[in-house]
């Protein structure tokens, strides 16, 4: 797009899906404005990338994202993807529990953190006769009904007792967050438990309750009552794109201006200057540290990782706010995909996948089984695995050479799989630092972040650590940040 006189100058820092959203979002509802788009790598999208071999359709960190949460179907829409859109297959809606060297099923109806079904609870081989005991007792134990934060071990040991937590609860929430669960927030991350708490009193009165409910809405839409309740992850309400979703990025840096997308630069710098104008200073990557460059900017918005972040506004002396983006902790994850002949794999792979309680002293935090969720992403007769590891327990992962890392997880998904064969193909990625830590009093820090902002109009930030991570949260961090500088920038005056 040509430059126009007095057009709305402004910057994005960060081409992940953040940056992209809020790049986005401006061009929708400003397209007279000229936008700048920095990105430290050599493409966009962040750790969203997908990769095609032989068949295979390859998702290097996410490979999916919930519906319940608008931001990411509004924006398929938008950009014109969503007839490709397409939900988990119907089948083996179901999660696995890696628990003494076998994979156990998850009980049905088990969502999360608490049971909405009595007798798979009973009979489920994961928990002890104390250990379901103790898990019954919840139905009793006395809800608190104040507002205090509190880490998920405690919680979940509190209502539902030691087994629950380490066996069911813990797993499943270390492979979404990656977190120390003595440190992870509640309310950061799971906050509707907390609310089911206080308004029933007990975790399983209300998911009976909120199951009671659904099953009376599925009868007056005629649908089966039955399918209202699985295990584990809500599987209908996740969907990807088909070819990757790697076409969201695609959709996205086809609609902006090339000419002002700037790959594989460093922002080193970010000034205010008076009348709330900004400058941005940036050099290449490769280019020695005294050869920058630096433009004007009527409004700057900042969507990279927090600690990117916190060396930016660090350099514009705002440094309160800089102790606060540089004190949320990350960690890294590694995701290693591989494919195997159907015939060389044992296991009858009947579920979506699985998670390791970190008692198993396992270096596996969760195994996705594909093609199994999405079956178009790999031929016919061929499985196609997922495995992840790193995080707060095991950040070592991210760090080891590659064949290391490969070599550990593939003999563990091996010895789970009862896989015989060599691998068809193996993929691996490795993001470190990519996983915010959302601990104890991350809410706090985050009321005071927003509340410093308030003072700096046309700058705005965007990113997975604001809210909760997952691709619509930081869709919608992405146009949240849009519209406010939106809303508050004046152009340039020539």
């Amino acid at each position: 797009m040509p430059n126009q006189p007095n057009a709305l100058r402004i910057a994005v820092v960060g081409g992940g899906i953040s940056g992209l959203s809020a790049a986005f979002y401006l061009r929708e509802n400003c397209p007279e404005a000229q936008i700048s788009l920095f990105e430290k790598r050599d493409r966009l999208g962040g750790v969203l990338h997908t990769e095609i071999q032989n068949g295979f359709e390859i998702e290097q960190s996410v490979d999916n994202f919930i519906t319940t949460i608008p931001y990411g179907l509004d924006l398929c829409r938008r950009l014109g993807l969503e007839s490709d859109v397409v939900t988990t297959t119907p089948r083996h809606r179901q999660t696995f529990i890696l628990w003494r060297g076998r994979l156990c099923k998850l009980p049905d109806g088990f969502m999360m953190m608490a049971p909405t079904k009595w007798w798979p609870m009973a009979v489920t081989p994961l928990l002890s006769p104390l250990g379901k005991l103790r898990a019954a007792l919840e139905y009793i134990i006395p809800g608190r009904k104040d507002d205090e934060d509190e880490s998920m071990e405690h919680f979940a040991v509190r209502r539902l007792g030691t087994q629950v937590f380490e066996r069911l609860i813990e797993p499943l929430v270390s492979g979404v967050y990656a977190a120390d669960m003595k440190k992870l927030s509640l309310m950061a991350t799971l906050p509707r438990f907390r609310e089911m708490e206080k308004k029933h009193g007990s975790l399983i009165r209300a998911m009976r309750a909120n199951q009671a409910e659904s099953r009376k809405k599925a009868r007056a839409q005629k649908k089966n009552p039955a399918e209202t309740v699985q295990s584990g992850p809500r599987y209908n309400l996740f969907v990807t794109v088909k070819g990757g979703l790697s076409r969201i990025v695609d959709g996205i840096q086809n609609r902006l201006d090339l000419q002002g997308i700037h790959l594989g630069v460093q922002v080193t710098g970010l000034e205010q200057l008076p009348g709330g104008k900004w400058n941005v200073t940036w050099r290449k990557n490769d280019a020695p540290e005294d050869q920058v460059q630096t433009a004007e900017f009527d409004a700057v918005i900042l969507a990279t990782e927090s600690h990117s972040m916190a060396k930016i506004v660090q350099t514009a002396h705002f440094t309160r706010m800089a102790e606060l983006l540089g004190g949320i902790e990350h960690t890294g994850t590694v995701v290693v995909t591989a494919a195997f002949r159907r015939e060389d794999v044992g296991h009858p792979l009947d579920g979506m996948g699985a998670v390791v309680p970190a008692a198993e002293h396992n270096p596996i935090l969760a195994l996705s089984f594909s093609n199994e969720k999405y079956p178009h992403r790999a031929p016919e007769g061929t499985v196609l695995l997922r495995i992840f590891s790193g995080g707060a327990r095991n950040p070592e992962m991210v760090t080891l050479p590659e064949k290391e890392v490969e070599k550990i997880l593939l003999e563990k998904a091996a010895e789970c799989l009862k896989i015989t064969g060599e691998p068809l193909m193996v993929s691996t990625s490795r993001w470190a630092d990519a996983m915010p830590q959302l601990h104890l009093g991350h809410l706090e820090r985050i009321a005071e972040l927003r509340k410093d902002l308030e003072a700096f109009p046309t700058l705005a930030v965007a990113g997975n650590f604001l809210t909760a991570v997952g691709l619509p949260h930081c869709i919608r961090a992405g146009e949240e940040a849009a519209r406010k500088v939106l809303e508050n920038a004046r152009p340039l005056t020539n």
